[in-house]
């Protein structure tokens, strides 16, 4: 039986966010570096908006300001601009609407300027800091890839000129470790060169740096580094060579059989091994050029804590008076009144989200520093459990909204600098009716395997029995799982012969 094509509709609800919406959220949800990227494109997209200059945002802020309640959640966007309706003269002739829109657009900035008025506005810099500042910024520069550090080894190098094809073919397949992710049989069989070539242009490749680079394992990695640094006939190298797989579960007392020497002597071997660098290529990965921006700042003043937001990396945005001009001048067209409206509408919104994002922020901030007061004076060990909900109901937003406003976001506190969300943590009741975080217990689990005898490293059994001593009931699988977030080896991996 044939098969036709057949037309059919069907009704369906669908929930989709207004592009205004979905521009506050996402300012809400940029960090701080992402959010100047955002603004740059709205004064880059937007003719009516500019950046005040910093020199002029000093005389700003003295001027009279016009309070305004606004709302904090940025779920709930603040309303569109409204327009009085035209009014009429006594004559009878209407009166211009725009000069009404633009009584009220007049106003647009005065909410940022009050959100700048705010006490608690960070200290400038002299023009000496900024100097220092600027300079620091200037020297940052981009780091070079391993590929493209081992090609321009590969051209400085005395490989003859019919090898380099191979070699860069060889360099191509290194990963960003620095081993080499093909074998030489399956280089062979896709180029039609012969292994033997193949493999003599790995050897020479090898010889480049950072030693150790084009392994193809982790024991050739380690092999090679200690050949490098003319360590061939030690024991380590031994060690590695005939016994990896014994080092790697750390079975001393079977390796120290297998060369008839004494455990200690293996013990000492494996710990010169660790200094060894099992990924050559990471020097080059660029984890070690990240930076970040405190979003907002605690400091203790008189034996209180004072919350901050950092506005220093944020532009201050007004509506051109250029623009403003257009709307009351009679020299243009309805057409290009209508299109300078519209942005500036958009400008509003855009000002006002940005101080919505503040200030929401903010609030959060102060919320988690009521709650957080023992963290702040004693450190992470008393950092109690707090949901995103708790913060939600107290602050007057959606839990969403919290999760929005501290993805990304750092706090610069007297402990250090923290995520927003570290803050945000589940936890367990002691014995006492005490709350407290697994943060905390993490902490507590993470000092007793510091003071432990190495010889006799504590289990996870004992750890369950010294927390419960505490008055924290926690099982053993738990102690395990915070174990391995920490990164500590079983206990029989510890141990120390």
């Amino acid at each position: 039986m044939a098969q036709g094509l057949y037309l059919s509709q069907k009704m369906s609800l669908q929930q989709v966010l207004a592009p205004q919406l979905q521009q506050s959220l996402a300012l809400l949800h940029a960090p701080t570096l992402e959010l100047q990227a955002l603004i740059q494109q709205e004064l880059n997209n937007n003719v009516t908006l500019e950046e005040v200059p910093l020199e002029d945002v000093a005389q700003e802020e003295k001027q009279e300001r016009t309070e305004e309640a606004v709302s904090l959640d940025p779920t709930e966007p603040p309303a569109d601009v409204t327009f009085d309706p035209a009014t009429e003269k006594a004559n009878g002739e209407p009166v211009d609407e725009f000069a009404a829109e633009l009584e009220k657009l007049m106003q647009l900035d005065q909410e940022w300027r009050d959100h700048y008025s705010q006490a608690n506005l960070p200290v400038r810099h002299s023009p000496e800091d900024e100097e220092k500042r600027q300079f620091l910024f200037d020297s940052l520069t981009t780091g070079t890839s391993l590929q493209e550090d081992l090609l321009e080894q590969l051209r400085t190098s005395d490989l003859p000129p019919d090898t380099h094809q191979v070699a860069e073919m060889i360099i191509g397949n290194i990963d960003e470790h620095g081993y080499l992710q093909t074998t030489v049989e399956d280089l062979a069989a896709s180029t039609a060169i012969p292994a033997e070539k193949i493999l003599a242009v790995l050897k020479s490749v090898q010889e480049f740096d950072p030693p150790g680079v084009g392994a193809r394992d982790l024991r050739e990695c380690l092999m090679l580094q200690l050949e490098r640094a003319g360590r061939r006939d030690t024991l380590e190298y031994r060690v590695i060579d005939e016994c990896m797989e014994e080092l790697q579960k750390r079975r001393f007392p079977e390796i120290a059989r297998h060369f008839s020497i004494y455990v200690d002597e293996v013990q000492d071997a494996a710990e010169n091994i660790a200094k060894l660098n099992p990924k050559p290529g990471r020097v080059f990965t660029p984890d070690d050029q990240q930076y970040v921006v405190a979003e907002v700042f605690i400091q203790q003043q008189d034996g209180e804590y004072v919350v901050s937001t950092n506005k220093e990396h944020i532009p201050h945005l007004r509506i051109s008076n250029t623009y403003k001009d257009v709307m009351t001048s009679g020299g243009y067209d309805n057409t290009t009144r209508e299109y300078i409206r519209d942005k500036i509408r958009a400008a509003k919104f855009l000002i006002k989200s940005i101080h919505q994002r503040q200030q929401t922020i903010l609030n959060i901030a102060r919320e988690i520093v009521v709650r957080q007061r023992e963290f702040l004076e004693l450190g992470p060990e008393h950092l109690k459990p707090m949901t995103m909900l708790q913060i939600a109901e107290v602050v007057g937003v959606h839990e969403t909204t919290v999760s929005r406003a501290v993805s990304g976001k750092y706090m610069q506190t007297p402990q250090g600098i923290f995520e927003m969300k570290y803050f945000f943590k589940s936890g367990v009741t002691t014995s006492t009716g005490q709350a407290i975080s697994n943060t905390s217990v993490k902490e507590f689990i993470q000092e007793m395997f510091k003071n432990e005898n190495p010889a006799n490293p504590i289990s996870d059994q004992e750890v369950v029995k010294r927390l419960k001593e505490r008055g924290i009931e926690i099982a053993r699988r738990t102690v395990a799982k915070y174990r391995s977030e920490l990164n500590i080896l079983p206990s029989n991996l510890r141990k120390v012969y």
